[in-house]
């Protein structure tokens, strides 16, 4: 069993809920163990990961939230840099999950966060999961 950190940034709170059912569920039924932390935005997932991953605490991580395009440039600041961020902790050796769903309109997002369609919350779970039996691999 492996300690996973869900880190959401809570700003869509009905599309959040859908994308942590998704990973939570397919965390918990892998027999691991979960605990959620809630920041402001998606630019600050990526530090709040990396400071958890400096406490020890934690076997591995899932990204979760929510970027909507909007009318201006804002969204590819939040969408890119929230992704490098994260990548950057991964190039680092910290499994990750990434399920910041970054999308035209609240329809895509819909799909893209329920998990009885596009489920990316689970997704994003077992893309942490698999990196972390890499890492255990490969250590």
């Amino acid at each position: 069993m492996a300690r996973f950190l869900i880190v959401e940034a809570r700003f869509y709170t009905h599309l959040n809920d859908m994308l942590i059912a998704g990973a939570k569920g397919a965390l918990e039924a892998a027999g691991h163990e979960v605990e959620i932390l809630t920041v402001p935005g998606a630019l600050e997932v990526p530090g709040a990961i990396a400071m958890a991953a400096d406490s020890g605490r934690y076997d591995g991580f899932v990204a979760i939230g929510v970027v909507i395009r909007g009318e201006t440039y804002h969204f590819e600041i939040v969408a890119g840099e929230s992704a490098r961020g994260i990548m950057a902790l991964t190039m680092d050796g910290v499994a990750i999950g990434n399920g910041i769903l970054t999308t035209e309109n609240e329809a895509q997002a819909i799909y893209r966060a329920d998990p009885a369609q596009g489920n990316k919350g689970a997704g994003a779970a077992e893309a942490a999961m698999t990196l972390l039996a890499l890492r255990e691999r490969f250590a």
